[in-house]
């Protein structure tokens, strides 16, 4: 078995060394696009053993086995010229020959990724790394939970890319507690690297799947859609690796889909979504929706868009930033859309360093369509005991929802959860502190303010960078 995180450490430091590469977005673009599709070729291979009829979308002699398994094979710059001018312009249009959707995918991931690097010899280095990792066996498969980790603990210290990562006992909170069922549609429509749809796959087949109709059914169940390009190939690489044969996964943006042309076939019964906050948004984007909810702030007009999409009794649990349960205007009149129209029945507040390094506060928002809301409950997440602050070495933990998971069917006022009527609300303002405690400060150690504040600076200057372009 291959050390996922040294495989990824070599990689990050051969990369260094190639001259077409700068940043870290091109690294880990070069990199999902790599990954890609030497997964889709051991997972080809496994479906050539399974199945007695089943032939790859992709090409024999563009097969990963076929140009990139030999250690010795080709390299330098026959092998740029091979990648440049034979495999991604054959990949990009692979649907004229290939009409299956396993090829559209393929087609789809090409088409938004490009080959950085200059240098075959260090392509071939970065190669025969990935050649240790073998994704159909299962402690390899196992331990790809690590090689992702990494990914996502670099997209959220990338700058502007910390939109992509929810912390996984996050996702696996959310989703317990919305209990989807086999048979339901799941959707998440601002999908990132895929860590909802993964958590919702693992709970339905642990808890409903127990025969091949099943597994069929699953299948056909979980969709997601995103618009960011590295995001999107590590989100469908992640659902292949779950074993979802044809992903319902789309290089999309959400916010473009007419709102009024959301009909009861696009409605679905489960949402599991963190949308990102504080992002731009396409020009003229929000004129898809109704004109007393139009804004420019992302993550209000997902909660619009979400409420559309949910049908009847279905259910949502979703991540709001403070800046989107307060304010008024718009934002209000959106939280009056969401309580008129849903049952917000549960918001759990988690500590402002869940997010790290992020240092926004955090909510998560349970809610059921159909119904108005008539009360909700709060339940205050506390940091662990001794602990200041959540980091990259102690991030938070799944354990510590046990008191929360307990308390969620046996609901009672404790110092930790309170209720709230909807006629106490002050203009649907869903900012309601503890009524137990004062405002908590949050600490961080000299090291820890210094690399927030590089990360600051980092994601200012990619921002400056995209408003020069």
């Amino acid at each position: 078995m291959a050390n996922i995180s040294a495989v990824v450490s070599s990689i990050r430091n051969i990369m260094r060394q190639d001259r077409g590469i700068s940043g870290d977005a091109q690294r880990l673009e070069q990199l999902g696009w790599m990954l890609f599709l030497k997964i889709m070729d051991d997972k080809d291979q496994e479906l050539e053993v399974i199945k007695d009829d089943y032939i790859s979308a992709i090409p024999e002699d563009l097969q990963w086995r076929t140009w990139a398994t030999d250690q010795e094979g080709i390299t330098g710059e026959p092998l740029i010229k091979f990648i440049d001018n034979e495999l991604f312009p054959a990949l990009k249009e692979l649907t004229q020959k290939n009409k299956t959707k396993r090829a559209e995918l393929i087609q789809e991931v090409f088409d938004g990724n490009n080959n950085y690097m200059k240098s075959g010899f260090e392509m071939r280095k970065v190669i025969n790394k990935l050649n240790e990792v073998d994704f159909n066996k299962s402690e390899d498969k196992h331990v790809f939970g690590d090689i992702y980790e990494s990914i996502l603990l670099e997209l959220r210290d990338a700058g502007n890319k910390g939109e992509y990562y929810t912390p996984r006992a996050v996702t696996e909170l959310m989703t317990q507690m919305v209990d989807p069922v086999l048979g339901e549609k799941v959707l998440d429509p601002a999908c990132g690297t895929g860590g909802f749809l993964t958590a919702a796959i693992d709970h339905v087949r642990s808890e409903y799947v127990k025969t091949v109709t099943d597994e069929q059914t699953l299948q056909q169940s979980i969709s997601g859609w995103e618009l960011k390009p590295v995001a999107y190939v590590l989100g469908l690489t992640n659902l292949i690796l779950h074993e979802i044969d044809v992903p319902d996964y789309h290089y999309i943006d959400s916010l473009k889909k007419e709102y009024n042309s959301i009909s009861k076939k696009d409605k679905v019964n489960v949402i599991l979504a963190n949308p990102p906050f504080g992002a731009s948004i396409a020009e003229g984007v929000e004129t898809n929706f109704p004109a007393t909810f139009r804004c420019k702030e992302s993550a209000d007009l997902f909660v619009i868009l979400m409420i559309q999409l949910l049908e009847d009794k279905g259910r949502a649990a979703i991540v709001l930033p403070d800046g989107s349960i307060t304010g008024d205007g718009v934002k209000a009149r959106i939280r009056e859309r969401l309580l008129t129209q849903c049952n917000l029945h549960t918001i759990v507040r988690l500590p402002q360093s869940t997010f790290f390094p992020a240092t926004v506060s955090t909510n998560l928002l349970f809610f059921t369509k159909g119904e108005p809301t008539k009360e909700i409950w709060y339940y205050e997440h506390k940091l662990p005991e001794g602990q200041k602050s959540y980091s990259k070495t102690k991030p938070i933990r799944f354990n510590e929802f046990e008191p929360l998971i307990k308390w969620w069917g046996n609901r009672q006022e404790t110092e930790l959860s309170w209720k709230v009527k909807l006629e106490d609300l002050n203009n649907f303002s869903l900012d309601i502190d503890n009524p137990d405690e004062g405002v908590e400060e949050v600490e961080f150690s000299k090291g820890e303010i210094i690399e927030n504040i590089q990360l600051s600076q980092k994601r200012i200057a990619s921002i400056l960078s995209e408003l020069c372009l």
